[in-house]
């Protein structure tokens, strides 16, 4: 069978991560033929471990060279929209690291530009391959905790040390990354809160600090609030700062509970819709009865690999892409909303947001 022929562009720790996906065999039907950095001693680190394949100090000529039929782009977030656009104008196939951009206009012109290419593109969301969050979505989707009224997601378990900060000069700085543990650490949490409820949040408050536990210029802790179309809220808290952390995920409807937390999926399942059993009950203190499920799922968590071999199939008409390119917007709608808020001292923000304001302060804090 014909493989696809694949690039990667940024040869850090992610994109020697995904080239050692291929040398070990994991992705089936593609071949890794060329990687590009514009870093000389990255290059020849990467030329030592990965041998006989093409290299390149210039994305464009990697893309030029009519060896590669995809890339795959991991390169710092403010680079990505140019190098996507650059592949799919040349009907480049592509897979974006997350997160698809810093802010929404970028991604907004990408997503047009993948509009108009014949080329296919998807987002680096590894996380939404989890059995467990697949199942969340499902029961959700299928109304099966009845009408939503709460979420809630604490992700506190990133800690990282001031050293960390200190191993590279665009860490958690304005002009190197556009945020911090919103657009560093939490971008595939962030996507999650929206794919899995199926919905974005219609108002966020944010209620961000910014280096309140490390010497940085940008978030390590935030408290974010969402309201619904329906008026069920939801509150996401974060931050790099809190040992031990915690990793717990709530989506509250009047048929119950689930309840996502140590790689478990528990469903509080209500007998009677909560809302019907308080109009028809005649004690004031009776709950409806539940039976606590832990709920089965298929155990499979392919993660990068999956993304890679599901959109490597997908381009040889093997499989549907499990992952449109265009959804990477929600993720950093969401998340410029909360830092927008957060600027403004908590002030609510409605989506979408104001994308000239976005960028005229996140200009002012470069």
């Amino acid at each position: 069978m014909e493989k696809i022929k694949y690039g990667i562009v940024g040869m850090g720790n992610q994109g020697c991560y995904y080239a050692e996906l291929f040398q070990k065999g994991k992705i089936i039907n593609g071949q890794l033929i060329a990687v590009c950095d514009n870093d000389s001693l990255k290059l020849e680190k990467a030329q030592n471990k990965f041998g006989e394949i093409l290299y390149f100090d210039d994305y464009k000529e990697m893309l030029d060279s009519g060896e590669i039929d995809a890339v795959i782009v991991t390169t710092p977030h403010y680079s990505h929209d140019v190098i996507v656009n650059e592949s799919l104008s040349r009907d480049i196939h592509v897979i974006c690291d997350k997160p698809a951009g810093v802010f929404t206009k970028q991604v907004r012109i990408m997503n047009e530009k993948s509009k108009n290419s014949k080329a296919r593109f998807t987002m680096m969301f590894n996380q939404r391959t989890n059995c467990v969050y697949r199942k969340m979505r499902e029961i959700v989707l299928g109304g099966d905790i009845g009408e939503l009224q709460r979420v809630n997601w604490i992700i506190t378990d990133w800690f990282r040390t001031q050293s960390y900060y200190n191993s590279g000069g665009w860490r958690a700085t304005w002009s190197g990354e556009g945020g911090g543990v919103l657009i560093n650490q939490c971008p595939h949490q962030i996507d999650l809160v929206q794919w899995v409820v199926g919905e974005m949040p219609v108002k966020v408050r944010g209620f961000c600090q910014y280096g309140r536990w490390h010497d940085i210029e940008v978030e390590d802790e935030v408290t974010a609030f969402f309201q619904y179309k329906n008026g069920a809220t939801g509150v996401f808290i974060t931050t790099t700062g809190e040992a031990p952390g915690t990793n717990r995920f709530e989506i509250c409807g009047t048929k119950g509970k689930l309840l996502c937390e140590n790689n478990k999926l528990i469903w509080y399942k209500n007998e009677v819709d909560s809302l019907e059993f308080s109009r028809t009950s005649e004690n004031g203190f009776n709950k409806p009865n539940l039976e606590i499920i832990e709920v089965e799922t298929d155990g499979k968590n392919p993660q990068h690999a999956g993304i890679i071999n599901n959109f490597t199939n997908a381009i040889l008409g093997l499989e549907d892409q499990f992952v449109q390119g265009v959804e990477g917007i929600n993720g950093v709608e969401l998340m410029n909303a909360i830092e927008l808020s957060g600027w403004k001292n908590g002030e609510e923000v409605s989506l979408p947001i104001d994308e000239e304001e976005y960028i005229k302060m996140l200009n002012s804090k470069k």
